[in-house]
C-alpha cells in the first residue's frame, strides 16, 4: 500500500480509538473502554495514575455519581512513525452532578487534552500511555426546573441506551 494512504488509515484508526474511549466512558461501557488500551497501558488522569484495570475500577466507582457525562472531541493531531504514534485530542467534558439537598445540580465542564502514545500491536492501534492535561474548568449551577422532558428519548449510561439498539459497540 502507498505509504501516504497507510498514514491516513493509521490516523483514522487512532482517532477512532479515541472516539470509542469517549463513548465507553459516557455509556460506562467498561469493556469498550478496555478495548482502547493495551493491557499493560498506563493512564495518568491526574486524580488516578496507574494501569488500565485500576483506571477502569476508579472510573466505575466515580462516574455513577454523575447524572450524565458527555465528551466532545475537537482538534485531533496525530503523528505516526511506523507502529508507534503520538496523538493529542482536545475535548470538552461535561459532567452533570445531581442536586443534593438545597444545593442545585451543577454542570462541571473541563477543557482537557488527551495526550497519548499509541502502539500498533498485532495490527491493532491502542493506547499504551495516556496523560490527561487539564487546561481549564468551571462549574455552573443548573437552574431549578430544567428537568429532562418526559416525552424525550432520554439517554442512559449503560447498554440500554437507545444507541445500542442500532448495533453500535
Amino acid at each position: 500500500m502507498e505509504p501516504r494512504l497507510q498514514q491516513f488509515l493509521d490516523e483514522a484508526e487512532i482517532k477512532r480509538v479515541h472516539i470509542r474511549y469517549c463513548r465507553g466512558i459516557d455509556r460506562m461501557d467498561w469493556d469498550l473502554v478496555r478495548s482502547c488500551y493495551h493491557p499493560d497501558a498506563i493512564d495518568r488522569h491526574g486524580a488516578y495514575n496507574g494501569g488500565v484495570e485500576g483506571f477502569i475500577e476508579w472510573a466505575a466507582e466515580l462516574l455513577p455519581a454523575f447524572e450524565c457525562t458527555q465528551h466532545f472531541t475537537g482538534n485531533q493531531y496525530v503523528q505516526v512513525d511506523g507502529d508507534v504514534a503520538c496523538a493529542e485530542h482536545y475535548a470538552h467534558a461535561f459532567h452533570r452532578t445531581r442536586p443534593d439537598g438545597d444545593k442545585p445540580a451543577m454542570d462541571w465542564v473541563v477543557n482537557i487534552r488527551y495526550v497519548d502514545r499509541m502502539e500498533r500491536r498485532n495490527g491493532e492501534w491502542r493506547i499504551a500511555d495516556r496523560v490527561v492535561v487539564l487546561d481549564s474548568q468551571r462549574s455552573d449551577p443548573v437552574p431549578a426546573g430544567l428537568a429532562l422532558l418526559e416525552n424525550s428519548n432520554v439517554g442512559r449510561r449503560d447498554k440500554d441506551d437507545p444507541s445500542y439498539k442500532y448495533g453500535f459497540v
